[in-house]
This record gives C-alpha cells, sequence and structure tokens, in this order.
C-alpha cells in the first residue's frame, strides 16, 4: 500500500473478515470455539498524493453488518458442530446483535503507525504497522487498535481483540449459566487490494 495515491474499495470479494469466539463456565466442555464469517461488509482505504502515496497518510473506514454472520468451524465440544447448531448460532446472535441498521458496526481510523520506529520501509518488509481509530456499534464507541502485516504485495492482515461489554452486549450463555461465551471476541481479516486504485 506504500507509495500508491488514490482510493480503495474491498469486501467480500476482496477478503474475508471472521470472529473467533471462546467459552468459559463449568460446562465449557460441551461447547465450542467459534469461527464465523461476516458475509456482508465493505471498507474504503483513502491514500492522498500530496502526501507522495503514503501510508502513514491514509485513512480507513468501514461498515460491518453483524447480521451477516454465519458459522464456519466449530472446534472442541462434547459433540461435533451440526448444521443444525450453525443456523441456531446464527439466530441467536441475530437476536442479540439484531438486523439492518442495528447490526452494522462502524470503524473510523484516526492514524497509522508503521513498525520499526516509524520506517515506511516496515511496509515493503511485511512488517507492517498499526491502525487506531474507533469502532462505533449503537451507541457507543470505543478505540481499536489494529495490527496490521503485509506478507505479500496487496496483500494485507490484521488482527484486535473486543470485549463485547464494552458495546453493551451480554455475551451468550447456556446451561443455565454453566457455558458462557468469553467476553473476549477475536477479529481477524485478509483482503487483497485491487491493482489499480479508483479514482
Amino acid at each position: 500500500m506504500a507509495d500508491v495515491a488514490g482510493t480503495f474499495t474491498l469486501g467480500p470479494d476482496s477478503g474475508r473478515l471472521l470472529l473467533r469466539t471462546g467459552r468459559t463456565g463449568l460446562a465449557a466442555w460441551a461447547g465450542h470455539d467459534l469461527t464465523i464469517e461476516v458475509t456482508r461488509w465493505s471498507a474504503r482505504v483513502t491514500v492522498p498524493a500530496e502526501d507522495g502515496g503514503s501510508i502513514t497518510a491514509a485513512t480507513v473506514t468501514a461498515e460491518i453488518d453483524l447480521g451477516s454472520l454465519a458459522v464456519r468451524e466449530g472446534t472442541g465440544g462434547a459433540k461435533p458442530l451440526t448444521d443444525k447448531d450453525r443456523g441456531d448460532i446464527a439466530a441467536t446472535a441475530k437476536k442479540i446483535l439484531g438486523s439492518g441498521n442495528q447490526a452494522v458496526a462502524r470503524f473510523t481510523s484516526s492514524r497509522i503507525i508503521p513498525s520499526a520506529d516509524g520506517a515506511e520501509s516496515a511496509w515493503a518488509s511485511g512488517r507492517g504497522g498499526t491502525i487506531e481509530g474507533a469502532l462505533a456499534f449503537r451507541a457507543r464507541s470505543e478505540p481499536v487498535r489494529l495490527q496490521l502485516t503485509n506478507p505479500a504485495p496487496g496483500r494485507y492482515r490484521g488482527t484486535t481483540t473486543i470485549r463485547q461489554s464494552d458495546f453493551d452486549i451480554t455475551p451468550y450463555t447456556g446451561f443455565f449459566g454453566a457455558l458462557k461465551l468469553r467476553d473476549e471476541v477475536n477479529i481477524e481479516f485478509e483482503v487483497n487490494l485491487p491493482p489499480a486504485p479508483q479514482e
């Protein structure tokens, strides 16, 4: 992304956005650690030409439809995850998170910091850096730091962790509270930028 100017529009056609959950409680053995994909999302990356196409001057915004969750994998648990389980989990998530505009989370970057003491060469070496910003959901907005790597030209991977309770979401519980979803949710994404920015 370094030394490139323009606006890039991203979505499911250019990458994946995954949520990874864990379990806790006395009945944690009965549940599953889940990999959940967000199937509807969009992002916009703008790199201004006046700064020489430097990644540190870029801005990033994203809209994430949490009503579009699809369970891709479940590990652990007393029994393997079935298709019915996947459907039940998605339905429960929709009850908790809502649908339509109510379920849309929005990210806005505030600054981008390359690793290696701020050296722009960090992007060329694949070390990446950090995107700082805010994630807003319903009436709450919380600071978020995305750790970003650049494993190949035009390919970017990012990770962060959020707490559901920070956004007034009560983590799911089952078995009369003995099985609980961990408050922390790991977010991972991988995107490929288009070969040329859109004007």
